[in-house]
């Protein structure tokens, strides 16, 4: 990975996604931190757009210099509405959301079939969403060992069900340079969605032959396109 000296690198700020948290990026941080990046990772409570947008902001606005946001998953859609900050100088998305103006994440997801994870949703009946231990094993982390995904369903925090309706007041990504990761053997992000996405982005995308969660199977690869970005921002 070919990156500035860390005294000039734009700082890398990590979004995760739904059942997650700031932990599931952990293989890809200890890359960017070998590689001398400074990284900060979001812990987003998953509640509402209004409310993981203002966790991230939170953590923007201690940086004082240029950012590049990435977001995973849900956290494609907190990075579209958070990333309008200024400092924000790039973006990059993980087989991630990407609403335009208006939309939300529940609009993309109906646009296209579903995927078979998307079957395995689990309604608490107070308005938070959970996914099964199959789903999980079968569907998201399907390329992982399956102790490894077992855990993650066991660690999984709820997820707002409220989170699919809420709507982009300003794209970021129409105003920034973007990359996308497509995980072409994503079941329960829709990876015809995920094409479609980086096409109308105009981002620069690489598709990997991985799971929902790249970012743990395939973090090298992940951890690269992060460093593309930071060096196209620096060079």
């Amino acid at each position: 990975m070919e990156i500035p000296p860390s005294s000039t690198a734009p700082t890398v700020v990590l979004v995760h996604g739904a059942w997650a948290d700031g932990s599931s990026w952990q293989p890809v941080i200890r890359l960017l931190l070998k590689a001398g990046l400074p990284v900060v990772a979001v812990q987003n409570p998953t509640t509402s757009l209004a409310d993981d947008v203002a966790a991230t902001r939170r953590v923007l606005n201690t940086i004082p210099g240029p950012v590049v946001l990435v977001g995973h998953s849900w956290g494609g859609t907190v990075i579209t509405e958070a990333g309008n900050d200024p400092k924000v100088k790039a973006l990059v998305y993980v087989a991630a959301f990407a609403p335009g103006v208006g939309q939300s994440t529940g609009d993309l997801v109906g646009a296209h079939a579903a995927p078979p994870a998307l079957g395995k949703i689990i309604d608490d009946g107070t308005g938070f969403l959970t996914l099964s231990v199959d789903g999980w094993v079968q569907d998201v982390g399907q390329d992982l060992p399956e102790e490894e995904a077992r855990l993650l369903a066991v660690l999984q925090p709820p997820l707002a069900a409220r989170t699919f309706t809420d709507t982009i007041t300003q794209a970021a990504w129409s105003s920034r340079p973007t990359w996308y990761i497509v995980s072409s053997e994503d079941r329960i992000v829709s990876v015809e969605l995920q094409r479609t996405l980086a096409v109308r982005m105009k981002a620069k995308t690489t598709e990997l032959k991985a799971s929902h969660l790249s970012l743990l199977s395939m973090p090298e690869a992940v951890a690269k396109v992060i460093g593309d970005a930071v060096a196209a921002l620096a060079g």
